[in-house]
């Protein structure tokens, strides 16, 4: 059995920057420590924009420029960075909401073995949600888990929200508050 973390886009614009929120900043302990004590293989996303954010589909939508790529809101947020230098881990940049790479990472590293795959971050309701659904399709055999403690929302309604859908979609949510 293969565990994996997949910590996603826990940088500074999603916790306390561009799109920040005081539920995204309150997590953050409970990241680290889910890092810290994790042992398996660790992926962390990165959502990933550029200078002409505001010309995508994307940017049409949520004109926030954020994550820009090598800006300080890209960067990863300083104690859940301190917490990964500490472990080894692949960073995924990912241009929107899910990344179509990461299953083919973590299946080429798992060798054929089976998968216990667990996410954590941000947002639930855009990023987590995405990701978790991509990864139960490529691995609808395999146990796929989020701790919503882990996790934050735009808002505690939408984090609430998309927690109901993961557990529609068969992904196990652990320590829902």
């Amino acid at each position: 059995m293969k565990n994996i973390l997949v910590v996603v886009d826990m940088q500074k614009d999603f916790v306390d920057g561009a799109l920040g929120s005081a539920d995204a900043v309150a997590i953050v302990p409970a990241v680290v420590k889910k890092i810290e004590g994790f042992e398996g293989d660790i992926y962390a996303t990165l959502d990933t924009h550029y200078e002409d954010y505001l010309s995508t589909m994307e940017g049409k939508k949520l004109p926030v420029p954020h994550c820009i790529k090598d800006t300080e809101g890209w960067k990863l947020d300083s104690a859940v960075a301190e917490a990964l230098s500490k472990k080894a881990y692949t960073p995924v940049e990912k241009l929107t909401f899910g990344s179509v790479t990461l299953p083919l990472l973590i299946e080429r590293a798992a060798g054929g073995d089976e998968l216990n795959i667990e996410l954590i971050g941000l947002c639930t309701d855009i990023c987590v949600v995405s990701n978790a659904l991509l990864l139960k399709a490529h691995f609808c055999e395999s146990e796929i888990t989020v701790d919503a403690a882990c996790c934050a929302g735009v808002t505690p309604e939408a984090h609430k929200a998309a927690l109901a859908t993961m557990k529609s979609c068969h992904i196990n949510v652990i320590n829902e508050v």
